[in-house]
């Protein structure tokens, strides 16, 4: 190994990317590394206002933070698996993958229902491509609308409506209380005062109560490894999507280390590398890389190893979900890149290449979707 010192690693400066990044330190300082995080503000951050399909650039959250890689500024660079492009520099390499968090999506709502419960015509959030076709396959009632910011923003965005029309409600409760002093036969419709209900709030649902309704969303899809490293997963009712049949992004739920190929890249490989996570990553995004689309087609793989064999499943739809092809296979784990591809292949064969071309075509010439959390 290499002559110690402060390893410096860069990350982007959201919440859930330093909350993950310092997963990261942790692992590192636990092995008696000393670690400093590097936070850049990316094209991605910076652009709040436009969906992220919109930002015309593949890996708008991960180029600049590896070019600081490539310049020598920093040793590495952390950044969300699914986020990333499938191509990168040469000299670039995945150092490392730590241990693979929950790979799948959920449904939050504000009051736990499940996607069958949403009531026709319900509204539900994600600005993600994949996650607004797998929806409409599902249920083609729904009307999915964009949802962009941070996990604590977006959940903030579901719940801002039902507290709001609540806090009315035991607002005029309490003027019909205080307008009733000494009326021995009047009875509250609640217990406590909107003071005291609003006292008892988790901060979440505070800045929810302030915020700006714009669109009024029954439920929201958030990826749950993000859900859960915000810290946010206590707070709020949700359902899991199954992974096997509401398929997640390519190396959904889990971090990757970039670093120049070299000996930091090997200590870093050491350090962090978590077998299982490193092989069932590679099946998903060798399968993306073989399919093409990345992030103009609604594409999901979810690789599982089991024994000698990592279970592979993959959709590919339309823009709308009303078109798919799926399907799933056992490839050998000894050579399961080389099986990737040509499973890849033969899905491209039977009509997955089409429905890709089309999502090409509709795309905006410069729009391309990481699919943020």
């Amino acid at each position: 190994m290499r002559t110690r010192g402060t390893l410096r690693l860069a990350t982007r400066g959201s919440d859930l990317a330093r909350r993950q990044a310092a997963l990261v330190q942790e692992a590192l300082e636990e092995r008696r590394y000393e670690v400093e995080l590097v936070t850049v503000e990316t094209t991605g951050d910076q652009i709040r206002d436009e969906l992220i399909h919109r930002l015309g650039k593949t890996g708008a959250f991960v180029r600049e933070l590896d070019e600081r890689v490539l310049e020598g500024e920093v040793d590495g660079a952390i950044h969300s698996m699914k986020d990333m492009p499938t191509d990168q520099p040469d000299e670039l390499v995945t150092a490392a993958v730590p241990e693979r968090g929950r790979p799948g999506d959920v449904l939050v709502t504000p009051d736990g229902a499940t996607l069958g419960e949403l009531p026709d015509g319900a509204t539900v959030g994600t600005s993600s491509l994949r996650r607004r076709a797998q929806l409409l396959s599902e249920r083609p009632d729904l009307e999915v609308e964009p949802l962009r910011g941070n996990v604590d923003t977006r959940l903030e965005k579901l719940l801002a409506p039902s507290l709001q029309a609540e806090h009315q409600e035991r607002s005029e409760a309490d003027k019909e209380r205080k307008g009733n002093v000494g009326d021995e036969d009047f009875e509250p419709e609640y217990d406590r005062t909107v003071d005291e209900w609003f006292d008892e709030l988790s901060e979440l649902e505070k800045q929810a109560l302030g915020r700006e309704v714009e669109t009024e969303y029954d439920a929201i899809v958030l990826a749950e490894a993000g859900l859960e490293r915000s810290g946010l997963d206590h707070s709020v009712d949700y359902r899991q999507l199954s992974p096997t049949t509401f398929v997640p992004a390519p190396g959904q739920g889990a971090l990757a280390v970039t670093a120049v190929d070299g000996e930091t890249a090997d200590d870093l490989q050491t350090l962090l590398d978590h077998p299982r996570s490193r092989v069932e990553t590679t099946a998903e995004r060798t399968v993306l890389a073989e399919l093409g689309g990345g992030c103009i087609a609604p594409i999901g793989v979810y690789a599982v190893l089991q024994g000698e064999y990592v279970r592979t499943t993959v959709t590919v739809f339309d823009r709308d979900g009303e078109e798919s092809v799926t399907a799933s296979r056992d490839l050998p784990v000894e050579h399961h890149a080389e099986a990737a591809r040509e499973f890849a292949a033969d899905l491209a064969d039977r009509g997955a290449a089409e429905l890709i071309e089309a999502a090409s075509e509709e795309a905006d010439p410069a729009s391309e979707e990481p699919e943020g959390n």
